[in-house]
C-alpha cells in the first residue's frame, strides 16, 4: 500500500510516517518511481508505534524494543530496559489515579456546594 492509504488506515499523519522511517522504526519499499510502499503488516506496526509513543517511550527506545516484537529474540539487557519502562508506566499510571481520586473529591465537594448552596470546604 502507498502511504497515504497507510495514513489513512492508522490515523496517522504522511508527515510522522516519513518520520518513523528516518527513525528506523518502520520500512518501505521504493518504486521505479521513488514512491513508498508498504505492506499490510505495517498497519499493526505503525499502531504498535503509536502505542509505545503514548506510553511515553522515546523513538530510540523503541528502535531497541521492535526486534523483539518481529523475531521474539530477547537479551538480558533489552528485559532490564522493558522492565524499567513497565515500572516507569506503572508509577504514571498510580500517579494519575491519585490525581483522578483527588479530582472526584473536589467534584463531590463542589457538587454538594451548588446543592446545598454552601462555600465550598
Amino acid at each position: 500500500m502507498r502511504i497515504g492509504e497507510l495514513a489513512t488506515r492508522t490515523g496517522v499523519s504522511v508527515r510522522a510516517l516519513r518520520y518513523y522511517e528516518e527513525q528506523h522504526l518502520l520500512a518501505s519499499e521504493r518504486s521505479p518511481s521513488g514512491q513508498r510502499h508498504y505492506p499490510d503488516s505495517a498497519v499493526d506496526r505503525v499502531l504498535l508505534i503509536q502505542q509505545l509513543y503514548g506510553a511515553g517511550l522515546p523513538s530510540r527506545s523503541i528502535v531497541e524494543l521492535l526486534p523483539c516484537v518481529v523475531t521474539g529474540e530477547v537479551t538480558p539487557e533489552l528485559l532490564d530496559r522493558l522492565t524499567a519502562e513497565r515500572d516507569r508506566i506503572d508509577t504514571q499510571i498510580s500517579n494519575l489515579a491519585n490525581t483522578r481520586d483527588r479530582l472526584d473529591t473536589i467534584i463531590t465537594a463542589a457538587v454538594t456546594t451548588l446543592q446545598t448552596g454552601r462555600a465550598c470546604p
